[in-house]
């Protein structure tokens, strides 16, 4: 009743509000009401009583005001599902959308505002969403979600199935490798691919690029940077930083850079004009963002061959397939004999702590 009566206040004090007439009268303060007549009757004799029809206006006016602050109070409180319901919406997306290999879950629902603030975990990550009260939209650092939409067709997928193999050939293959530092799956990809890279040399590019958010927190910002301005400034040292990197999950940027041979000094004045020229952020990293946009890059890993995104198993065999698609002649070293074994995924403290089990999956928002 609150909001009805500060309605009715403002149209009621609407109505003995003086203002002033047109050009001719000017400066002379009229009544609302003796304004209304002045417009109904002109400067001529009143033949209908404008007095009263200025109020049935108002009351009018009132009335609908009054009318459609009630109906929006109505629907604000019809729209709101409630957060068990919206909990079931998110939990069907969730088994619709994410790989069957990973582990969901929702930890705690709360309600903020107008939304409903959800952890969800995937596997061992912990990733915050928001849900509209009507249930209708899920809300995250990529964008906006239709929880209504129906799921993909499974057979319209089948007709697009992912590339296996590079549809561009050159004599000297890119090979862009995209992750996320701290992504367990992002590791795992990287102690594949390193074993190839090192075989093929110097007969291809290869590059570690990073996607364009995070998931694992500020640490996780911190340490894309740093090995992006490893890479940047001595790339040649990249490699050995990454498999001392891989071992202890507290972080040892300091101590890897030195087992690597890394100038840390010149590393740490390309950390400061990167800061200074992306300002990255856990949701928007900037590092590599015109490529992760072009090659449609949703999570970590994604490995990119001559520009085409390819799909490719996560052992060193595999992976010296996928790039060796890309040659335009292939050299000898595409026969080399590597490991067919999926690695770890993570570091080698939390692999062993795991068993060493190994996953196809990615870190990715629900959304990817």
């Amino acid at each position: 009743m609150e909001n009805e009566n500060k309605v009715e206040d403002k149209i009621l004090e609407a109505s003995e509000t003086k203002v002033d007439l047109s050009a001719g009268e000017a400066g002379k303060k009229v009544s609302f009401v003796e304004k209304m007549k002045k417009r109904c009757c002109g400067n001529g004799p009143c033949k209908i009583n404008c007095k009263n029809k200025g109020i049935i206006a108002a009351v009018v006016i009132l009335l609908l005001l009054i009318a459609g602050s009630y109906g929006y109070k109505q629907y604000r409180e019809k729209i709101d599902l409630g957060p068990e319901a919206v909990k079931t919406k998110v939990e069907k997306f969730l088994s619709e959308n994410v790989p069957a290999t990973a582990k969901t879950g929702i930890k705690d629902i709360n309600k903020e505002g107008d939304l409903y603030k959800i952890t969800v975990t995937v596997d061992k990550q912990e990733i915050p969403i928001f849900v509209t009260r009507d249930g209708k939209k899920l809300i995250q650092a990529q964008g906006v979600i239709d929880l209504d939409q129906k799921p993909a067709d499974p057979n319209a997928q089948a007709q697009a199935p992912e590339k296996t193999e590079a549809e561009n050939k050159t004599d000297v293959p890119v090979v862009d490798l995209f992750v996320m530092s701290y992504c367990p799956y992002g590791l795992q990809m990287e102690r594949g691919v390193l074993p190839a890279v090192e075989a093929l040399g110097a007969k291809i590019k290869f590059n570690v690029k990073f996607v364009d958010y995070t998931l694992h927190g500020q640490k996780e910002v911190t340490e894309n940077v740093n090995q992006y301005c490893i890479g940047k400034t001595q790339p040649t040292k990249l490699n050995n930083y990454l498999k001392c990197f891989w071992k202890d999950s507290k972080g040892t940027a300091a101590a890897c850079m030195k087992t690597a041979g890394v100038n840390a000094a010149s590393v740490a004045t390309c950390v400061a004009d990167t800061n200074k020229e992306f300002n990255p952020t856990e949701k928007a990293m900037g590092l590599n963002k015109e490529e992760t946009v072009k090659f449609g890059v949703q999570g970590s890993p994604t490995l990119v061959i001559n520009g085409t995104t390819v799909s490719s198993g996560r052992d060193s065999a595999s992976v010296l397939k996928a790039i060796c698609s890309g040659f335009t002649t292939q050299p000898k070293e595409c026969q080399a004999k590597l490991s067919a074994t999926s690695p770890a995924a993570g570091f080698d403290d939390e692999a062993a702590a795991a068993g060493g089990a190994a996953s196809a999956a990615s870190c990715a928002t629900p959304a990817n």
